[in-house]
C-alpha cells in the first residue's frame, strides 16, 4: 500500500498547488499561505490532544531545526505558485534530495559519490533551462522556488534527528511556525488585492480550506507511505507530483509551455529519480552503474 499512499499524496499536494495558482487573481499569495498553514495546525494539533499525546514548543532544538526552514520553504512555495505554473514549481522542489545528497557532506560527514556531481551539473543546467524564459521577462520566482528548496532540504535533513517525536508534534510544530512566518509576510506587501467582500465569498472560502485540506492529506498520506515502504522507492513514485501538476496546468490552467522549459523540467526530475534509484541499490548492496 505504500505505493498507493505516495500517490495519493502526490496528488494532494499537486492539488494544493493548482488551487493555490488558481487563487492568484483573487486572493494575495499570503493569505493562501497563511490557510495553508493554519488548516494543517488545527488538525494536526487537534489530532494530538485528542490522542492525549503532548504538544512541545520550545524543545527539543531539533524541532526548530525542522520548522524554521520548513517555514521558509512554505513561504517560498507559496509565491512561487503565484508567479509561475504549478509543474514548474514542483520541479524546482524537487532539486530538494540533490540539496540533501550535497549538505550531508558537513551537516553529517556523509561525503557525495563521485557520479552526484554529475547528478548537480544536471540540475543546474535544467534550473538555467527553466529561468531563461522567466528571467527573460523579469520574473525572478524561479529563483525563490530554488531557494524554497533548499529550505526543504535542510528540514528533511532535521527530520532525521526527530525519529523519537511523535509526527504529529512535528507537523504541529511545522505549521505554527510556518503560520508566524506567513503572518510576516503580510507586513512586507506594498498593496493588497484582497477585501472583505473577497473574504466573505463562500467561493474563495472554500478553496482557501480546500488549499490547507489537500495539504493535509498530502502530509497525511505522505508519513503513512514512508511508514510502509523502503523510502527511495517512495520517494520516486513521490515525483508524480510533477505529472499530476503538468496535467493541472495544461489541461485546466491553460499554460503552455517551449521546448527549453520542457527540456529543463526533465533535466531537473530525471537526475533526482536517479538519486533515489542509486540510493536504494547502495542500501539493498546491489552495485550502482
Amino acid at each position: 500500500m505504500a505505493y498507493v499512499w505516495m500517490l495519493i499524496s502526490a496528488f494532494s499536494f499537486a492539488t494544493m498547488g493548482a488551487m493555490a495558482h488558481a487563487l492568484r487573481e483573487e486572493v494575495d499569495w499570503q493569505i493562501v499561505a497563511l490557510s495553508r498553514a493554519f488548516v494543517t495546525l488545527v488538525i494536526f494539533g487537534a489530532a494530538a490532544v485528542m490522542a492525549g499525546v503532548k504538544l512541545r514548543f520550545w524543545k527539543p532544538r531539533s524541532l526548530w531545526m525542522r520548522s524554521v526552514p520548513g517555514g521558509v520553504s512554505l513561504v517560498c512555495t507559496f509565491f512561487a505558485l503565484a508567479h509561475l505554473p504549478v509543474s514548474v514549481v514542483i520541479t524546482l522542489s524537487n532539486l530538494s534530495p540533490i540539496w540533501i545528497t550535497l549538505l550531508s557532506w558537513p551537516l553529517l560527514r556523509l561525503p557525495p559519490r563521485r557520479g552526484v556531481w554529475l547528478a548537480v551539473l544536471t540540475g543546474v543546467v535544467g534550473v538555467a533551462l527553466v529561468q531563461q524564459p522567466q528571467l527573460a521577462h523579469g520574473n525572478y520566482a524561479v529563483l525563490v522556488a530554488v531557494g524554497g528548496s533548499f529550505s526543504i532540504a535542510l528540514a528533511m535533513i532535521a527530520l532525521h534527528r526527530l525519529q523519537d517525536v511523535d509526527t504529529r508534534v512535528v507537523v504541529f510544530h511545522f505549521s505554527l511556525v510556518a503560520f508566524t512566518f506567513a503572518v510576516a509576510t503580510l507586513f512586507f506587501a506594498d498593496e493588497w488585492t484582497v477585501s472583505p467582500r473577497i473574504l466573505l465569498d463562500v467561493r474563495i472560502i472554500a478553496m482557501l480550506l480546500a488549499v490547507g485540506i489537500a495539504a493535509t492529506f498530502g502530509q497525511l498520506f505522505l508519513t503513512l507511505a514512508f511508514a510502509a515502504g523502503p523510502p527511495s522507492e517512495v520517494a520516486i513514485v513521490g515525483l508524480t507530483q510533477v505529472v499530476f501538476a503538468f496535467g493541472y496546468d495544461t489541461w485546466i490552467s491553460g499554460h503552455t509551455f517551449d521546448w527549453m522549459t520542457l527540456l529543463g523540467m526533465t533535466l531537473v526530475v530525471t537526475p533526482t529519480a536517479w538519486l533515489l534509484v542509486t540510493a536504494k541499490r547502495r542500501i539493498t548492496g546491489s552495485p550502482a552503474r
